[in-house]
Order: structure tokens, then C-alpha cells, then sequence
């Protein structure tokens, strides 16, 4: 794949090349006849260009074009053999890169933007000498200067695309998450599984494969849901006001400390809340797995445990009560069988 995008790549620049020697050709043969023209025009003023001269211009235009691709194809070749060579050297400069940066402690997205980095480098390079092959005349600060312009030029025509591109870099050097990490970012909550310059790819937690733009990423609030191996959960329950508030709490907390997917060295805080419509809330707060399913497994279990844990205990979870109060009293009417 690598190796046929490098050969699109040099196939374009080679028309691209063609091209402009041909149109240079093209206007030196327009001056030239225009030249040959003007003593013609000065003899006779009212006459017309007759159809011989017609065709012999074309000819001659037809043939300097021809004749320019023949003089300029041996420096077409070079410059399309020094791309070639720039996309393997580049290619395998990233690869020298990747490997020795490995055996370090850097970790994988910094790899990935040096090697990314280098390999953006040697192309710059690469054309700008294919660039002084094809033309010449062409010299380095000549080739800087029009690559200055040629570059204020796409920025405001690609803006999107080097504002992603940008972003992307500074993920990656920033190290805000890793492959692997679950974020949530607005409405989407998955794994990541790719970051590149452009964007970011997340497998949300029903399987959908989500590409983010990393300026979204970069200009909204990201959640990091496994920067750490463990996260806190809450759960709220309650025990009916006819009950022992005090006696429920010791309860719960070695229900929920009997729980497997509950960390036991982390502290389990069980905490009398507030007055509910129906209820004296709980507030029970515990360590557990950081994944999304981690946490769904664990509240599943936690919630089980305090449930049989309560009904074991004789102590009351309430459903919700409703009392309705009438300002009058109300009118009992006797049926006529009574």
C-alpha cells in the first residue's frame, strides 16, 4: 500500500512537472511568433493570417511542446527516481525510529509522532530536491520561498485539515490518553482504538466505530475513564422510616464488602443521606474496576448484596407511599342493601 501511494504521488508530480515546461515552451513559441509576425502585420495591416500560417504555427507549437518533453525528460526521470527513493528512505527512517524509540520507556503515542514527524521531514526534503533536479535554475531559497507561499495558499484552502492535523500532534505529544483508554467526549463513551493526525478512532460500548476529528477532541472536555485501574462508584438506597436507620448501615457495609468485584483495600463509606418522599436515603460508596462493564458487573452485584442483606435483617426497603388528605370530610353513601 505504501509502495502505490508512492507511485501516485511521483505520477502526479510528474504531470505536474510536464505541464509547466510545456506551458513555458508554449509562451516562448507565442513570443517567436508573434516576432515573425510583426512585419507581416507592418506590410500589410488589412490583410488576415492566411491558413498555411495558421497551420504552420500550430505545427510549431505542436513540436516545441514536443520538443521541450524530449529535452526535459531525463531530468523528469531524476526527479521521479529521487521520489522514489525519498518514500523508501522514508519509510524506512520511520521504522529506525519506531525501533529505537521502543527500547526506551517512551510511551507508544510519542512513538508514533516521532517516527510520523521524521517521516513528514524527509518528504519535505525529497521534494524540494526533486524539485532543483526537474528545474535547474530552480535554487534552495527560491524553492523555500515559493514553498512559503504555496503553503499560506493550501492553509487557507485545507484549514479543517491542518486544524485536525495540528490537534492530532498535540494529543499525541500531550498524552491526555492512550490506545486502549475509555473517554467520554459529549455523547460518546468508548475505547480508543487508533489515534492518528487527523483523528481519533473510538469503539463506543455497543460496537460502533466512531472517527472523531481530533479538534473536537482538542477544543471539548475529555473524560479519561481508565487513566486509572480503579474508579469510585455511588449508589443510593433507602430503609423505610419505621425502621433503624443506624442498624441498616453496618449492614450494607459488609454486604457490599463480601462482594467479589468490590476492592477490599480500598474504604467502603456508608453514609445516612437525606429525608426521601418515602424513605431515609443511603449513600454507599465503593472501589471497583475502571471499564464501563466493570462498573456495570460490580453495581449489579453491590445492589443484589444489599438487597438480600436487608431481607435477611428484617429491615424494611420501601416502595413508594402516596397519602392523600381531604379538607372535608368525606360523604359515605349506604348502598340500600345495607
Amino acid at each position: 500500500m505504501n509502495l502505490l501511494r508512492l507511485f501516485i504521488g511521483a505520477l502526479f508530480f510528474t504531470c505536474a512537472m510536464l505541464v509547466f515546461a510545456s506551458n513555458d515552451k508554449v509562451d516562448g513559441s507565442n513570443n517567436d511568433t508573434a516576432s515573425m509576425q510583426k512585419p507581416s502585420t507592418a506590410n500589410s495591416d488589412t490583410s488576415l493570417l492566411s491558413l498555411e500560417s495558421a497551420t504552420e504555427t500550430l505545427h510549431e507549437t505542436v513540436m516545441g511542446i514536443v520538443k521541450n518533453f524530449i529535452a526535459h525528460t531525463p531530468y523528469l526521470i531524476a526527479g521521479l527516481f529521487v521520489l522514489i527513493l525519498t518514500g523508501l528512505f522514508a519509510m524506512l527512517l520511520g521504522k529506525v525510529v519506531f525501533k529505537m524509540t521502543g527500547k526506551s520507556n517512551m510511551r507508544t503515542s510519542l512513538r508514533e509522532l516521532l517516527t510520523r514527524m521524521t517521516r513528514i521531514s524527509v518528504w519535505l526534503f525529497g521534494f524540494l530536491l526533486a524539485a532543483m533536479v526537474v528545474f535547474p535554475g530552480l535554487t534552495p531559497a527560491k524553492a523555500l520561498g515559493g514553498l512559503g507561499l504555496a503553503s499560506i495558499a493550501i492553509g487557507f484552502a485545507f484549514k479543517e485539515i491542518f486544524e485536525n492535523f495540528f490537534a492530532g500532534i498535540l494529543l499525541l505529544w500531550k498524552y491526555p490518553f492512550e490506545t486502549g483508554d475509555f473517554i467520554e467526549c459529549e455523547s460518546i463513551v468508548g475505547k480508543v482504538e487508533d489515534v492518528s493526525v487527523r483523528m481519533t478512532q473510538i469503539r463506543k460500548t455497543n460496537g460502533e466505530l466512531v472517527l472523531v476529528p481530533n479538534s473536537f477532541l482538542f477544543k471539548n472536555p475529555v473524560y479519561v475513564l481508565t487513566e486509572q485501574d480503579e474508579r469510585r462508584m455511588t449508589l443510593m438506597t433507602g430503609v423505610a422510616y419505621g425502621e433503624d436507620a443506624n442498624a441498616a448501615l453496618p449492614v450494607i457495609e459488609k454486604a457490599v464488602d463480601a462482594c467479589e468485584s468490590v476492592n477490599s483495600d480500598q474504604p467502603i463509606q456508608v453514609f445516612l443521606h437525606g429525608f426521601g418522599d418515602s424513605s431515609i436515603d443511603i449513600e454507599v460508596t465503593w472501589w471497583t474496576e475502571a471499564t464501563p462493564v466493570g462498573q456495570r458487573r460490580s453495581r449489579s452485584e453491590v445492589v443484589g448484596a444489599i438487597k438480600q442483606a436487608l431481607d435477611d435483617a428484617g429491615i424494611e426497603i420501601p416502595f413508594p407511599y402516596r397519602t392523600l388528605t381531604f379538607k372535608e370530610p368525606l360523604m359515605v353513601k349506604q348502598s340500600a342493601e345495607g
